[in-house]
């Protein structure tokens, strides 16, 4: 038996792309050569890797067994090329991050990991919460720091930060008078809310959403920055993270509705159980649970 990286690579990417075409383009390769290297793989092991439904090609069991391993091996390959690069002795860090802790706590952690490390070699995706988790459990990334709990057995989650959500509204919304908001002040309000699957979305609807008899989705947006805006704007009140508004909390763009439950939060580390740990992805994980925010 004489498996090749480039066969496992080629398994790798259409696990990841689920068709033979696009996996083709992300590897700058034919489609004949993407099929060829698959079948040969295939024939190798002695055992088919994919189910076949239409166009798509949808992992098995016998794939979902092999992709650790695969991942291992290239993620081995990798560190034998890196540690004969003057640029790149560690490898790169491919890191995901969902949009509040990517766009405001993030930024931070890597400047300060780089300054301790000296790795300067980071790859960071900023997407919505189930996204993340998706592309974790597909190898695409090594580690995400998200706000939403990922539920799925492939995947370790361990508790990390604690987050404060706010209700923020205009600075003369009728609301900012009461000493303190209830569940039934807000049932008529109009919300601009996180598209679903953000984490800020999930916490919303759990804590407050399922609680309204009248919810009125106003707008559903991706960036934090809009939601500010149009809560400036008087279109509407948010649940968002006190830190991704403290900016326009400062500036008095936007004011704090004082409500009466819990609104504190966790964020989360994540990484697939079966992900080969580099020793840089090691020092990152160490680095990451013993952050804290600088006050």
């Amino acid at each position: 038996m004489n498996i090749t990286l480039k066969q496992l690579h080629v398994f790798i990417t259409i696990t990841q792309e689920k068709t033979l075409t696009t996996a083709a383009d992300k590897l700058f390769l034919s489609k004949p050569a993407v099929s060829m290297a698959l079948a040969e793989l295939e024939k190798q092991l002695g055992h088919k890797l994919f189910e076949r439904k239409n166009n798509r090609l949808l992992i098995n069991e016998m794939g979902k067994a092999l992709l650790p391993l695969a991942d291992e091996q290239l993620e081995r390959s990798k560190a034998i090329i890196t540690l004969f690069d003057s640029h790149n002795f560690q490898g790169k860090l491919r890191i995901g991050s969902s949009n509040t802790v990517g766009n405001h706590l993030l930024p931070i952690l890597l400047s300060q990991f780089r300054q301790v490390s000296a790795h300067q070699d980071q790859f960071m995706c900023i997407d919505n919460s189930t996204s993340i988790g998706n592309q974790l459990i597909d190898y695409e990334l090594d580690i995400a720091l998200v706000e939403g709990l990922l539920i799925d057995k492939q995947l370790h989650v361990e508790k990390w930060l604690k987050d404060e959500m706010v209700i923020v509204a205009h600075p003369e919304h009728p609301l900012i008078n009461h000493k303190l908001v209830t569940i039934n002040d807000l049932h008529d309000q109009h919300w601009v809310l996180r598209e679903k699957g953000s984490g800020s979305r999930h916490f919303f609807i759990d804590h407050i959403g399922q609680h309204l008899t009248n919810l009125d989705i106003a707008f559903e947006l991706s960036s934090t920055e809009a939601i500010i805006n149009c809560c400036a704007s008087g279109l509407g009140v948010a649940c968002m993270s006190k830190t991704a508004a403290r900016h326009a909390l400062n500036d008095r763009r936007v004011a704090i509705l004082p409500i009466n439950i819990d609104m504190s939060r966790d964020l989360y580390l994540v990484w697939h159980k079966e992900k080969y740990q580099s020793p840089i992805l090691k020092e990152f994980i160490v680095y990451c649970q013993d952050w804290s925010l600088p006050e």
